[in-house]
Order: C-alpha cells, then structure tokens, then sequence
C-alpha cells in the first residue's frame, strides 16, 4: 500500500474560510492615503527674501556702473575741448610767430606806399602779401585821434596841444597788429595832452560859474522893478 506525497510543484494555498471567494484570499493593495501633505516649508520665505536681497544688489551695482559710464563721457567731453582749445593756441601761437618775422617787411611796405613808390610789380608782390596775411588773420590797428591806450599803444613821443581833453593819439608812428585778441605789436604813437594852465583855467572858470550861480540863488536873482 503505497502513501501519497504531495507535488512538488503544487503551491501552498492559503486558508479560505467557508463561503469566502478566492479574492477574499488574495492581499490588499494598500489604499493611497487621503490625508492632506503638510504645509509649505518656511525655508521657501527666506528664498524669496535672497531674491531680493540679491537684486538690490544687482541694481546697485548697475547704478555705480552707470555713474561711472557718464563721468567718464563728462571726462572725454572735457577732455576733447580741451584739446580742441589747444589746437587753437598753438596754431595761433605758429602764426603768431611767423607773422611777426614779416612786421618789418610790411612797414616797408607801408613807407613806400605813403611815399608813392609803391608801383609796378613791387605793388602787386605787396598787395599779394598783404592779402596773405590778413587770411592768417593779421589785422592791423593805430589811427589818428583816437585816445590813448597803454595796453595796445606805445607811446614814443609826448607834447601838450590845447586842442584836446584827454591824452590823444596825434600820430602813428608804426601801426599796430594783432591776431584776434593777441596782441603781437602795439602801436607806437606820438601822443599829445591838455595844456595844463588851459585845465587850469577851465576849472577856474567852472568854479566862478558855479559861484555865480551859488550867489543868485541865495539872493534870489535881480531886484524886480
């Protein structure tokens, strides 16, 4: 009599009360959980407080960056005008310099026109120079009965004349020349000043014509009749 021995290959099966069905026996997936997650982290807060830090941050550096970009402009405006007045100065300074080689030249000139000799093609070789120079802005100045003035006259020769009331330029001697406010010769003059017993006067007459006045006021003009 032989005994029987379970397959091997017959799986354990679990338990299964009366009346249950095999899915009854089969395990529960677990449910998912209905509960709500938890609240925000507070670490979410101080990110945002970083965010702004660093971008006040960003904006002040790109103010300081933009401060900086507009002095520097300033600066090389700046400095452009001054190199532009620089050119100017020392083009003026050249000219200046050449010019005042040729005054000798040009009172040559003025002599032999004064004295008619200025003619032929002397005339036209000066009239050329003349035009070349007056382009390099040589200009030339000192007339006759116009007041002294130190700072563009040089006077050489001193009279008293009674037919002026303050020192006059009765004669030029050698004109002037300048380049725009420079300068490069003032004019020698002869000039000629009131005669002082002629002031003398003058002011003794004022006096008595204002003492007369004085006298008529104070007495109240002529006697009526």
């Amino acid at each position: 009599m032989t005994e029987e021995t379970p397959g091997l290959g017959d799986a354990e099966q679990p338990d299964v009360p009366s009346g249950a069905t095999p899915d009854d026996a089969a395990p529960k997936a677990a449910e998912p959980s209905t509960e709500e997650g938890p609240a925000a982290p507070a670490g979410d807060a101080s990110q945002s407080v970083g965010l702004t830090a660093q971008l006040d941050q960003v904006r002040t550096a790109l103010n300081e960056r933009t401060a900086d970009l507009q002095r520097l402009q300033a600066e090389y405006q700046n400095y452009r005008r001054r190199v532009e007045r620089d050119r100017v100065t020392v083009k003026e300074i050249a000219a200046a310099n050449l010019l005042t080689e040729l005054l000798p030249t040009l009172d040559d000139i003025g002599r032999a026109r004064e004295h008619g000799e200025l003619v032929g093609g002397f005339k036209s070789v000066a009239e050329s120079m003349e035009t070349v120079v007056a382009k390099l802005g040589l200009q030339q100045f000192g007339k006759e009965g116009e007041p002294f003035d130190p700072t563009i006259h040089e006077a050489l020769m001193h009279s008293y004349a009674p037919d002026v009331t303050e020192t006059t330029c009765v004669a030029i001697l050698q004109p002037g020349y300048r380049i725009g406010e420079r300068t490069i010769r003032p004019a020698r003059v002869a000039v000629a000043e009131p005669q002082p017993g002629a002031q003398t006067v003058k002011e003794d007459g004022e006096a008595a014509s204002a003492g007369e006045a004085d006298e008529k006021k104070e007495t109240g003009g002529p006697d009526e009749g």
